[in-house]
């Protein structure tokens, strides 16, 4: 072949790297493209701006990585490049808590892009086509699938522990809010209380079986800040440090509601939401904690 001719075939080539990397460049702000906000052998708690939808990244202390539902659409895409890497293709982990659009809306993508170790999930299932398309790629994928019971503990590595406070049943029967995966995700003396979209009456029922353990540095207020979730009984119980909202920006329910944040507020919680920040990180040795 011409020498020249590969030289032009070369340029283009480059050419058309560079052009995807500007493509995606919008989506990160001024942080670097190649820079995980994520340090090494430390817990990173990753509250994923995709809109009116949740998505939670975690990477713990040696690098496993587990995703929390993946939103309503593709955009968990991007936040995902950012934060598990952009050249990482693989997922050790991805917990879905109900099938709901705005939680596994995304997971399709996920899963065409990534290599998905494991799955957690409750027996609870959807006739929507978004949810047997997720369903469809779980089996293509051939992950190992872990259907969730309270008590089941999953060790992360770095000692990091994630473990499910409900459901304690099978789950397939119930409302789909009310069977959403509520889990513990613990680091030495920081701990999270990840909710999906458990209402009031769940939370009450982990008020009566669970107590004092509820408590919580860290809240992920349920429902999107739906006054259907987080009650003052909860809250009493959790007394979260910092309380994050997942939500969209001027979204259509009027989420949060005024009040849920009013109720944070009197408990005492410092609050933060995806619509106002964007990507909400936590940072933690299993000590301290910080927030990015």
């Amino acid at each position: 072949m011409d020498e020249a001719l590969v030289r032009r075939r070369l340029v283009i080539l480059g050419l058309l790297s560079v052009g995807a990397v500007l493509a995606w460049w919008p989506h990160f702000g001024s942080v670097e493209l190649f820079t995980k906000p994520c340090p090494v052998e430390q817990l990173c708690v990753v509250f994923m701006d995709v809109g009116q939808g949740d998505a939670i990244f975690i990477e713990s202390p040696t690098g496993v990585q587990m995703l929390i539902d993946g939103g309503r659409d593709s955009q968990v895409l991007r936040g995902l490049s950012r934060v598990a890497g952009f050249f990482d293709r693989q997922l050790d982990y991805v917990l879905i808590t109900h099938p709901d659009a705005d939680h596994v809306g995304g997971l399709t993508p996920v899963f065409d892009r990534y290599q998905i170790g494991q799955v957690i999930r409750t027996e609870n299932e959807s006739d929507t086509p978004m949810w047997q398309s997720v369903a469809a790629a779980i089996e293509e994928e051939g992950s190992v699938v872990h259907y969730t019971r309270r008590g089941q503990v999953y060790n992360l590595g770095g000692g990091v522990t994630l473990r499910i406070l409900f459901p304690d049943i099978d789950a397939s029967e119930l409302e789909s809010n009310t069977a959403s995966i509520v889990a513990k995700l613990s680091h030495g003396d920081i701990d999270f209380l990840l909710t999906g979209d458990a209402p009031k009456s769940i939370e009450e029922y982990l008020v009566l079986i669970e107590g004092e353990y509820l408590a919580s540095e860290v809240l992920k207020v349920g429902h999107h800040g739906s006054r259907t979730s987080t009650s003052e009984l909860f809250l009493s119980e959790v007394r979260p440090t910092y309380a994050v909202i997942s939500a969209g920006r001027d979204n259509s329910y009027g989420h949060p509601h005024v009040e849920v944040t009013d109720a944070l507020f009197n408990a005492g919680a410092i609050t933060t939401s995806t619509a106002e920040k964007g990507h909400v990180i936590f940072v933690s040795d299993g000590v301290g904690l910080e927030v990015r």
